[in-house]
């Protein structure tokens, strides 16, 4: 049930207004005066800001209901080993360190010091369509706030209208009596004021800024995964062309190959099946290409897209990336601490549990009554009266409602808020975990692709040394064409895996930074 309280100041109007009714003599003199109503007006405006005053004085001194949120100490990020330098972020193989300790920059892209990757980047940080989707939806979120932020403020509405007709008789306690027909108006004019006295409001705007904190936090998630598909995008194409290179190189040496087969076949001096075999060689390094083709091709769709613009619009420019931009230096990597403090998504699983806190307050607060300041005029009468005294009302007073005696749908948004709540707190551990978990996975990868590639390019050396050495015995009469031809088949063959490797080095740096949550800043 909602129970209403009358103020002292209605019940006192009341009163007045009976007693102001003496007589149609004593309501022409009234309305002779008109100091009288502008004293009126000025009592209820005094009263009203004190009224609303006084209010503001009690909803400030009250504590809101509910609980005040703090990073609770048992969360995955509150522990200390979170904030430990990265286990994988030691020296790989005993060897020089690739991992330096220094905060990862702002911008890391620019570590490959390639004017035309960072070109690319910002177009893609200007004109992304997933980012754009993110702006609008922080747009909605501070919306939200200023919604939220309205209920701190009074309320007011006005209405008015005229009309034509007449009373029933009845009302005028007159049976019989037909009034006459005449112009009518209604005008009024009314001032709200919702008392924040548990804090409900409070808490509501609490939700609203930490919802659009948690909005600019996925902007910020959206910054950092368009910076890193793009990169990845412009290493992918050039990482195509490299093995596109080597292929090539394969290619022709084994179509060299088979040709000295046919020769020797046609002399004599080979067997059929020395030449099947070089022409199955031959057709094994040919379906290599389509596939690296396509990859290129795929990635300046990507590039284009992720830029904003339609597939066939990508810029002809990064066609000819010979090879992946290496990085110098070692990789900054930093540690645990700032990974925590940097990751967009651990700020907005945080920020989603702040809000999801403020609610169990929202909610909490809707077992205490609610008071509403009300302060209202109004003037009613004929038309030909219009802006006399006698034709004017008004009333101050406070409402209070409270629904008794059933609080169970309360109880219920409460329970749902709280396990709303846990819910979040899950969520925010889960991404420390997560960011964790991929860090330390992309940093064990990109140490052990450098090993492999250490490995690679040993092969490729020996290969090297291997294909010299046969072709001066070629050259020297000790050995055949077709012994020098194998070695250089040898050494294409190591420089693809050295290329390939190459390629892969690149992928995992850029899956590194992405682990990191590094490029977001503006």
């Amino acid at each position: 049930m909602t129970v209403s309280t009358p103020s002292v100041i209605q019940t006192a109007v009341r009163a007045g207004s009976r007693r102001f009714r003496g007589g149609p003599d004593r309501l022409a003199s009234t309305a002779a005066r008109p100091t009288a109503l502008h004293r009126l007006r000025r009592l209820v405006a005094g009263l009203g800001g004190a009224a609303v005053t006084a209010a503001l004085l009690a909803a400030c001194s009250t504590p809101p209901v509910g609980p005040d949120y703090r990073q609770p100490p048992e969360a995955v990020a509150s522990q200390p080993h979170a904030a430990l330098p990265f286990e994988q972020a030691s020296t790989p193989g005993g060897g020089s360190p690739v991992f330096a300790a220094q905060p990862l920059p702002d911008h890391w892209w620019r570590l490959y010091q390639d004017d035309r990757l960072d070109a690319i980047v910002q177009q893609a940080l200007a004109h992304n369509t997933d980012l754009r989707v993110a702006l609008a939806h922080l747009e909605s979120a501070q919306a939200r706030i200023d919604e939220a932020e309205g209920g701190t403020r009074p309320t007011a509405s006005v209405s008015g209208g005229p009309s034509y007709g007449h009373v029933s008789g009845l009302s005028e306690l007159q049976p019989g009596y037909v009034p006459p027909n005449a112009y009518h108006y209604s005008a009024g004019a009314g001032l709200s004021y919702q008392v924040d006295l548990f804090g409900q409001i409070r808490r509501g705007i609490e939700a609203a800024q930490a919802g659009g904190q948690a909005a600019q936090a996925a902007v910020d998630l959206a910054r950092v995964n368009v910076a890193a598909a793009t990169t990845r995008a412009y290493l992918d194409i050039c990482s195509a062309n490299l093995r596109l290179a080597s292929a090539r190189r394969s290619l022709a040496l084994q179509q060299e190959a088979l040709g000295v087969n046919e020769q020797l076949q046609q002399a004599g001096r080979a067997a059929s099946i020395d030449v099947s075999r070089a022409r199955s060689q031959l057709g094994q390094l040919e379906a290599a290409l389509p596939p690296l083709r396509a990859q290129r091709q795929g990635a300046l769709y990507r590039l284009a897209t992720l830029s904003g613009r339609l597939p066939q619009d990508f810029p002809r420019e990064v066609q000819d990336c010979a090879a992946p931009p290496a990085i110098a230096s070692q990789i900054p990597v930093g540690d645990g601490a700032q990974l925590l403090r940097r990751r967009p998504d651990i700020r907005q699983a945080e920020r989603q549990l702040a809000e999801a806190t403020a609610r169990i307050g929202v909610a909490t607060a809707d077992l205490y009554p609610k008071i509403t300041l009300g302060l209202s005029a109004s003037s009613a009468g004929l038309a030909s009266g219009f802006g006399r005294g006698d034709t004017f009302s008004w009333s101050l007073g406070p409402l209070v409602s409270w629904t008794l005696p059933n609080t169970g749908v309360a109880q219920a948004r409460i329970a749902q808020s709280e396990a709303g709540t846990r819910a979040a707190l899950a969520t925010f551990d889960g991404t420390v975990l997560n960011a964790l978990r991929e860090t330390e996975t992309a940093l064990n990868a990109y140490a052990q692709e450098l090993d492999r590639r250490a490995a690679l390019q040993a092969a490729r050396d020996q290969a090297a040394e291997v294909a010299d050495q046969a072709r001066a015995l070629y050259r020297g009469g000790r050995s055949g064409y077709l012994d020098a031809l194998d070695a250089d088949r040898g050494l294409a063959t190591a420089q693809a895996a050295l290329a390939a490797s190459d390629a892969q080095l690149a992928d995992d740096q850029v899956t590194l930074f992405l682990a990191l949550g590094g490029g977001w800043q503006p």
